[in-house]
């Protein structure tokens, strides 16, 4: 079957359409025209590095205009384009004018990403380019991300997916195309096979000689063509977009062609290849090529070309004067964007709102029913969490409600579905990825940090990144290593995304509710000893604002500061210490990022001393942070060293009494609080 088709792709008749109909002068033109922009603006940013316009990396796509302008063509602005660090061409070709492109690269706050991203990071999602990445491999998921927005909303329009040789053997490949296979996403995976990643060339990193020949594994329709062809390009990328509109699925699409210029301007060319071999391909130039075709199949005149070789080199140079004229981007902006603006407000609480006793488990079931009724953007993905109803019950009765669709079972393929989740987000739905444990998501920590987490910042605003992502952490019920991580200090480091870790049913479902109606990420962390401990909740829809501490109990003498399980074991011991005497604060942060400093400050005012007690270790973490902050606004309120009891720096082990000798109990609570006392 795959052979069949790399055959009928390079055979298919130069001037023709995808259904046999020959192909109008003015496509060609069109097409030409979009290559010769490609080029003489690619050229220009060229010469630019080497006059120091251009102060970071510029990763030109001279050699491959023609993939980008044959795909693009049959395109709309409300179809999506994901790109890859050699994304300048794709760009071009879905409408961005030059002159954005190049303020982009220049560092100026007319460029396309408002001086933020450079050459790797090009944003313009008014135009359906919704970005370009400087790493190999998430433009694949984000672009499945964009089909599934696409199959929910039923919009009938296409995501694509651009990505060189290297990012098939990278494993977003994989997780990618079978994520789109099995829903049949409206998606196209575009490989341009320059035959080298970065200098490593694909003969040697390849065991299968040939990407398109892969899609047999996924079930998908899979070409080999021309990549300097671009009448073959525009073909094949007909076929596979009417396809992908009619619901059918995606496609694979593996374009071979070269780049001509160096991996990144100003970067060695010659150690890992022949400066006969580029010479070689620049007589194969796909711009060359086309005028040609058009001459002999057209006849039209050379006079016509040079004119729009003409018109587009003044474009160039207009472009670039305005890139160079145009100012830097404010300083006093540098930290902007990096949540979504403005804040969203919290509703006020109905004085007589009904409350009715649930578990943790319930409270967030609850709250995510009701969000999905109120907002049909929201859908789950997760591993059993459609008609099985998610491994703690976190989706029950779900699935026969909103169905298959919303409540959607994924492979256990954890980077892929959370990459997904950031292409589906961009792409204006709302997912809510069920990760079962923290531990498991792990896999795509690339994903959240680099791509979810910064999506805002880098597209200055103008995308949104409404992602949960919800899952259980904690030790307890021997769960050994691998399901029982916290991690939430380490998240807690990443500008961009909100932590949350609740340590009760009310306040699960107020925090949940809020993270599900707004429009940043989301990391929502369950400890798995509390899913089923119960406590009066709200009826109805309820909202608690992020950043906002609890004061679990109030008192004079000591503030203890913990979280999750953490203050229900610290509670536990307070009435038998104001037996003693003493008189526990206890305060609860609900969210770890953003962090109430404030209310704890105001506590450590009062009492004069402070301990926290957390789970994980204390190296880097959540401890460290308040201890640093109150430190440092807080010294002269302290009347003795501020202290912290926490896990042992110690992987998770399996034996109860092993696992009980790694984690704070009650009575080391409480001991710790008599030390304290009379310090």
């Amino acid at each position: 079957m795959i052979g069949s088709q790399v055959e009928m792709s390079r055979t298919a008749p130069a001037t023709r359409n995808g259904n046999g109909q020959a192909i109008s002068r003015d496509v060609l033109l069109g097409l030409y025209r979009t290559m010769q922009t490609i080029r003489q603006t690619e050229e220009e940013l060229a010469r630019c590095h080497q006059r120091g316009l251009i102060h970071g990396a510029c990763h030109t796509y001279v050699g491959q205009e023609a993939i980008a302008s044959g795909v693009c063509a049959h395109m709309n602005a409300n179809d999506a384009v994901f790109s890859t660090h050699r994304g300048h061409g794709h760009a071009l070709a879905k409408g961005m004018p030059p002159r954005e492109l190049i303020a982009e690269l220049f560092g100026r706050v007319t460029g396309c990403s408002r001086g933020r991203g450079g050459s790797m990071h090009l944003f313009s999602p008014e135009i359906g380019m919704m970005g370009t990445s400087g790493i190999v491999g998430p433009c694949i998921l984000q672009a499945c991300g964009g089909g599934y927005s696409m199959k929910l909303n039923k919009s009938g329009n296409v995501s694509a997916a651009f990505f060189g040789d290297g990012a098939a053997n990278n494993g977003a490949f994989h997780e990618g195309l079978n994520m789109a296979s099995i829903w049949k996403l409206p998606v196209l995976f575009i490989c341009e096979n320059n035959q080298y990643a970065t200098e490593v060339p694909f003969s040697y990193s390849a065991g299968s000689p040939n990407v398109a020949d892969r899609s047999s594994a996924y079930g998908i329709p899979g070409y080999e063509v021309d990549g300097n062809d671009a009448v073959a390009v525009y073909e094949v990328a007909h076929e596979a977009i009417s396809r992908a509109r009619r619901g059918l699925g995606p496609t694979l699409i593996e374009c071979r062609t070269y780049r001509t210029r160096p991996h990144a301007e100003g970067i060695g060319d010659f150690t890992y290849r022949t400066r006969a071999e580029v010479d070689e391909w620049k007589q194969r130039c796909p711009i060359l090529a086309l005028r040609k075709r058009m001459q002999l199949e057209f006849d039209i005149p050379s006079a016509q070309l040079d004119e729009i070789d003409a018109e587009i080199a003044e474009l160039v140079r207009e472009a670039r004067t305005f890139a160079e004229q145009s100012p830097p981007p404010d300083g006093a902006d540098a930290a902007t964007h990096i949540y979504s603006q403005p804040p969203r407000q919290v509703p006020a609480s109905s004085a007589d709102q009904s409350e009715k006793k649930m578990s943790f488990a319930q409270a967030t079931l609850d709250a995510l029913s009701l969000a999905m009724e109120e907002d049909s953007r929201i859908f789950v993905m997760g591993e059993g969490i459609g008609k099985r109803g998610g491994n703690f019950q976190t989706t029950t009765g779900l699935f026969d409600r909103f169905g298959a669709e919303r409540l959607c079972d994924t492979p256990i393929c954890e980077r892929g579905f959370v990459g997904l989740a950031g292409g589906a987000a961009m792409t204006g739905t709302k997912p809510v990825i069920d990760f079962m444990f923290a531990d498991f998501i792990l896999d795509s920590v690339g994903e959240i940090v680099n791509q979810i987490a910064k999506m805002q910042y880098m597209s200055s605003g103008r995308l949104k990144m409404p992602v949960v992502m919800r899952g259980c952490i904690g030790i307890g019920h021997s769960a050994a290593t691998h399901h029982s991580g916290s991690y939430y200090g380490m998240y807690s480091q990443v500008p961009g995304l909100k932590v949350v870790v609740p340590s009760n049913a009310k306040d699960a479902k107020g925090l949940f509710m809020h993270a599900l109606r707004g429009d940043d990420p989301v990391m929502f962390l369950e400890h798995r000893e509390l899913l089923q401990t119960k406590c009066l909740v709200p009826e109805g829809p309820y909202e608690l604002e992020f950043g906002k501490a609890a004061i679990v109990r109030p008192g004079d003498h000591i503030t203890v500061v913990a979280l999750a399980r953490m203050v229900h074991l610290t509670q536990s011991i307070c009435d038998e210490l104001q037996n003693e005497g003493i008189s526990v604060e206890l305060i609860d942060p609900r969210t770890v990022l953003p962090l109430d400093v404030e209310t704890i400050l105001t506590s450590v005012q009062k009492t004069g001393r402070l301990l926290i007690v957390d789970e994980p270790p204390a190296s880097c973490g959540f401890s460290a942070e308040i201890a640093a902050s109150i430190g440092d606004a807080g010294f002269n309120y302290l009347d003795a060293p501020i202290r912290r009891l926490t896990g042992v720096f110690t992987p998770t082990p399996y034996s109860p009494t092993l696992e009980a000798a790694v984690v704070p109990n009650a009575a080391d609570i409480a001991q710790a609080i008599r030390s304290m006392m009379k310090e």
